[in-house]
Formats: structure tokens, sequence, C-alpha cells
């Protein structure tokens, strides 16, 4: 990679910050005149909060990345332009696809196998630049050449996996984003170790996004993510990994969203569509919605219980992310 100027990393990463603050500062009390509001689920009497924030986060990011590739090519220099475009038009068309279903209302807009489809063509730019690597690595097998089988089948199973499972495993104040910082900061230190550095850059004013985000969605929180954020976050995941051929440690990130998959059809097994949501008491503490576990979430409660005699919504979040700081030091250590 060609050495990168602090200009070309530090202007974008600022540019995410203060946009996605001026846009949310804006957002949340004009929003609420507008009537785009939605329940808190794990607060007792389910108050009102600022609903699809999250796609102003998915906007200063894309901004971002372009104003990288925009100085980039301005210092004669080629980060992989092509890819790095067809990364930000995924991360515009997923979080284009989550705001509709956020406008037409929880539960109101897009059903959920209709929404697995409308995913699809969001890959549509990854293939169209062949991005990634046809030889993949099979494991017990060794490594595979997929061929035109990778940009036509893996690369558009890859999306659409990573942006509907990320929006499952979701629902509590501060989970989504603090799940996505915690996941690209741990990409960003494994491609830091293996030296692969041209994607650091793309991934830090994400990071900057969506810290500046936790900030008004963390416990209490002001405003709610809404699935333009989780399949446009998921989404870019699945994009920079694809792009960067590390697809074994992409995988072992989203441990717990496979986890969450199982659960939830273990769920459908017993005749239950879950929700990730407790039962909220008037004390502050969350009760399980079910007596078995059908989401990490369900877990993360019931433990909380077992350990402190009671769950809050912020021990959830905090055990889920320690749980994935976990997975991410496994992923450095063994990868």
């Amino acid at each position: 990679m060609e050495p990168v100027d602090a200009l070309e990393v530090s202007l974008p990463l600022l540019i995410s910050a203060a946009s996605t603050y001026i846009l949310l500062k804006w957002w949340i009390p004009k929003s609420l005149l507008l009537g785009f509001k939605g329940k808190d689920m794990n607060k007792y009497g389910y108050p009102e909060v600022s609903e699809a924030g999250g796609i102003w986060v998915i906007l200063s990011a894309a901004i971002s990345i372009l104003v990288y590739i925009a100085i980039a090519t301005i210092s004669e220099r080629d980060p992989g332009n092509l890819h790095l475009l067809a990364t930000t038009q995924v991360l515009i068309l997923a979080g284009l696809l989550g705001f509709i279903d956020d406008i037409l209302g929880w539960k109101k807009g897009i059903s959920p196998i209709a929404r697995v489809l409308f995913t699809i063509p969001i890959a549509l730019p990854l293939m169209a630049v062949k991005a990634g690597y046809s030889v993949v690595e099979i494991p017990f097998i060794g490594p595979l050449d997929l061929g035109l089988l990778y940009p036509l089948i893996v690369v558009p199973i890859g999306v659409v996996g990573a942006s509907n499972a990320f929006n499952m495993l979701a629902g509590y104040n501060g989970l989504e984003a603090s799940q996505g910082i915690v996941i690209l900061s741990f990409t960003c230190l494994f491609l830091l170790k293996k030296n692969m550095l041209e994607l650091i850059p793309v991934m830090l004013p994400v990071i900057a996004s969506l810290l500046v985000f936790l900030i008004f969605n963390k416990y209490p929180a002001k405003v709610l993510p809404g699935n333009s954020f989780t399949y446009g976050l998921g989404a870019f995941y699945a994009s920079v990994v694809i792009y960067g051929n590390f697809e074994r440690f992409g995988l072992l990130m989203f441990t717990l969203y496979f986890l969450e998959f199982a659960l939830f059809l273990r769920g459908l097994a017993n005749g239950v569509y879950k929700e990730n949501f407790g039962i909220p008491q008037e004390d502050g503490g969350l009760n399980p919605p079910y007596r078995k576990s059908y989401s990490v979430t369900h877990i993360a409660l019931k433990t909380m219980i077992r350990v402190k005699g009671k769950a809050t919504e912020k021990d959830v979040v905090n055990f889920i992310c320690l749980l994935q700081i976990v997975i991410g030091l496994i992923g450095l250590w063994f990868l």
C-alpha cells in the first residue's frame, strides 16, 4: 500500500464525526415533531423517543469515504477507488432500504421474507466490480477457486447474510452501536497485525460516526437506530471483509449473530417468533420474555439475573459487548 498522509485519514474522520453530531442534533427534535418516534420497549411505560437516527450515521459514513477517495485521487494515489466506490454504494443502498422500512413502521413495513429478498440487489455494486478473491479457504479441504461462483453467489450471500444478521441482534439502548464499534475496532487491529492497511482509513470514519451516535443512543436513549443503521452497517462490514479477503476473521466476528440465528430457529421450531426485548419492571429491571432462550439477549438477561439477582438494559448490552470483545481477542490471537 502507498503511504497515506495525515490529511487523508484525519479529514474524513472529522467530517464523519461532525456531520453525525450536527445531523442528530437537528433530527432528534425534528423527528418527534414529524411523528418519527417509537416506543422504547425496554423501559417501564414504554416512553416514546426519536426513531430512524441511523440514516444519518450511514450518510455521514458514506460522505467520509467519498472524501477519502477524493483526497487520494487528487494526491494521484489509488487505494482501490473502484472497489471503495462499490462499498460506498452498498452502504447507501442498504441504509436506504432500512430507512424505507423505518418509514413504513415497525411490524407494518416490509415483511421479513421481502426484506431478505430486497437485500439481494444491494450486492450488485460488489458483483459488478468482482470484489474480493475467488480463492477461498475451506476447512478440512484447503484453498478452492470458485471462479465466477464467487461474485455471483458468495458475494450476495455474504451481503444479504450480514445485513440481516446485524438486524437480528438488536433492540437495546446502545447495543447495535457498541457492537459496531467493537467489531470494526477489532477488525482494524487485525488488519494492522496482518499489515493490510488499505481498509483501515475507510473504517476509522465509520467508527467515529458510531461513537458520536452512541452519545445519543446509550441508555437512556434519545434516538433509536432503526433498520437503516443495522442493514447499512451489516452490509458495509460484509463489503470490507469481501474486499480485504479476510472471510475467516469476518465470520468469527459474527459468531454471536450465528448463535442468534440458531436461537431464532429454535423459537420457530417451538412456534415462537421471538422478540429480543425483556419485560420492563417498575424498578428498572428486565425479566426474560420467555421460559426458554430464543435470543442472545435472553441469555444475557438470565445470566445477569443469576449473577446479580436483577438484570437491567445496561447489563444486557455490557454482557453482549464483553462476549464480542472476547471473540475479537480470540480472532487476534489465533488468526
